[in-house]
């Protein structure tokens, strides 16, 4: 069992098409999680619990990497957002600011669906946002695109369609068509004078009107 604070890897699973991914989460079940279908996948993993971890990991943190640049050769990383420290969404500005590093995609995870989250991390530069638990479907589907090279087009992929979408919600609203109103004929008109004319009808007595009572969800 790794001690806390420690930096582990697993062990290579093939030598054909292998990826490198690091994980950083802060919660040990989850880590172990991510780390057990990454390896199913066919990934090298490396495992921290941290966004200041994984900094010191990369050689961001302005100290020596704990490993040799060359040997590092991360393709993936993938993070937690809700981080003691530094979030997800600090760690991803801090790899996108990165001469070195804001080539490699950065996938955020989170129990938590808000979507104004979502959106912040995908103008960032995330290649993707998913929400937990994470499963097997979701990790090859990153490793496929990651070795057809298709990680900086999934990112427009996913802002395109979500500004597509809004705009389409934008103009459904603005364009609905109003009914139009047609002209009353002769005969019509003539009702509508002669019964205008006629004495209003006694004002029927008020009606209170219960308000329904609000359901909270337990």
């Amino acid at each position: 069992m790794a001690m806390t604070g420690e930096i582990y890897h697993s062990p290579m699973v093939c030598q054909e098409e292998e990826l490198h991914v690091l994980a950083v989460d802060d919660s040990f079940v989850d880590r172990k999680v991510i780390e057990r279908l990454l390896k199913i996948s066919s990934c090298k993993v490396t495992a921290v619990e941290s966004g200041t971890r994984a900094l010191q990991y990369l050689g961001l943190d302005g100290e020596k990497s704990s490993v040799g640049f060359d040997a590092l050769k991360v393709n993936l990383i993938m993070t937690d957002y809700s981080m003691p420290g530094m979030n997800g969404y600090e760690l991803l500005k801090k790899i996108k600011e990165s001469s070195a590093f804001r080539e490699i995609p950065v996938v955020i995870m989170s129990s938590e669906n808000i979507m104004a989250r979502i959106d912040r991390c995908l103008e960032e530069g995330a290649e993707e946002f998913i929400v937990k638990p994470v499963k097997l479907s979701d990790v090859k589907r990153l490793r496929d695109c990651i070795i057809k090279g298709d990680g900086e087009e999934n990112v427009k992929k996913n802002l395109n369609k979500r500004k597509l979408q809004e705009d389409e919600d934008d103009h459904s609203v603005s364009s609905s068509p109003s009914t139009p109103v047609s002209p009353l004929s002769p005969s019509v008109a003539r009702d509508l004078a002669s019964s205008s004319r006629s004495p209003s009808p006694s004002p029927s007595p008020a009606c209170s009107i219960k308000r329904p009572k609000m359901l909270h969800s337990s």
